[in-house]
């Protein structure tokens, strides 16, 4: 399958889950979502069934892994194609203790020939796409020659695309949520790597915080990620397909997208799913527009419910104004 990584929405821990993934597909039809990261031994040890579990029209659909063991990585990658997911991508990227701790992640970046002997193993064991998303280094790393080397090695093994965080990732001092911040973007360091490798898909990744910049490092590199802005102001999405792609929004306000949601609310109440463990993904839908605060009150406070049910997020939505999907305007 050939994947359109032109605009993809990060993988989040804690945050992109299959909830949150079903809603977002409401908002674009065409960007490229990503799963949590699962570590290769929660996928060959954990609750499989639970861990991977996603729904059809989450499609485009990648795996995100986390391991730095090539045979572990092929058999989960195996896995994931043998349930449909459309690209198994390597964390190579997570400065999180735990991560470290795994010898996975982030700390990756000082290994490029086992990356790039984990990506030959994943490319062997799969007919879909491999791909990798890193930092553009590490502590003491020099950008400049650590990323070339790193994309030298995954390029060389087979890898369909490298995802690069446009910030350093420092293992030594900062926490992971400093690692999201304090490091400074490098952008340009993400064009050369493409100018210096025009064959490889170059994604970039760090502070877009709204779809118009995207447009922006369209014209230097071949797909852009967002992270934090997507999911704090999911109504951003809203624009991808118009802006991005060409095509019309698959909804024309937020309202519309939100009350969508209904069926699928319906079907997983029923399984036993609390109300919560969805609409939580809806919080920032109507960041900054008359009635949200009131619009996430009745939400935080009654979806815990156990009987709280697809009626809340309706009456919810009564309180709130309007967003459409063609710009970041309220309607009234």
């Amino acid at each position: 399958m050939q994947l359109n990584p032109r605009f993809c929405v990060a993988p989040m821990m804690e945050w992109t889950d299959r909830h949150c993934r079903f809603f977002h597909r409401l908002l674009t039809r065409r960007a490229l979502l990503y799963t949590e990261m699962l570590t290769t031994g929660a996928v060959l040890r954990g609750d499989r069934a639970r861990l991977l579990r996603h729904d059809p029209a989450e499609h485009p659909l990648a795996l995100q892994l986390g391991g730095a063991e090539p045979a572990a990585l092929a058999a989960c990658a195996k896995i994931g194609a043998d349930l449909g997911f459309d690209e198994i991508n390597l964390n190579a990227g997570c400065p999180s203790d735990r991560v470290q701790d795994g010898r996975f992640g982030a700390c990756l970046m000082a290994e490029p020939r086992l990356v790039g002997d984990c990506v030959a193993a994943m490319k062997a064991a799969v007919a879909i796409p491999v791909t990798v998303k890193c930092r553009i280094g590490i502590d003491e790393q020099d950008p400049e020659s650590a990323l070339e080397i790193f994309a030298q090695n995954v390029e060389r093994a087979g890898a369909d695309a490298l995802i690069v965080h446009a910030r350093k990732a420092w293992l030594k001092g900062l926490s992971p949520k400093e690692n999201r911040d304090i490091p400074p973007l490098d952008y340009d360091r993400v064009y050369r790597l493409k100018r210096a490798h025009p064959r490889l898909t170059v994604v970039l990744n760090g502070g877009i915080g709204d779809v118009e910049a995207a447009l922006t490092h369209l014209r230097h590199v071949d797909g852009v990620m967002m992270g934090r802005a997507a999911y704090q102001e999911p109504w951003r999405l809203m624009a991808v397909d118009p802006l991005v792609f060409g095509e019309a929004a698959p909804f024309s306000s937020a309202k519309e997208a939100a009350a969508a949601l209904t069926p699928y609310i319906e079907r997983e109440t029923e399984r036993g799913t609390r109300l919560h463990a969805i609409t939580r993904h809806l919080h920032g839908l109507f960041r900054a527009v008359p009635g949200a605060r009131a619009y996430r009150r009745m939400l935080a406070g009654a979806a815990s419910s156990p009987q709280a049910d697809a009626e809340l997020l309706a009456a919810a939505l009564v309180l709130v104004c309007d967003v459409s999907a063609d710009s970041s305007r309220v309607a009234a």
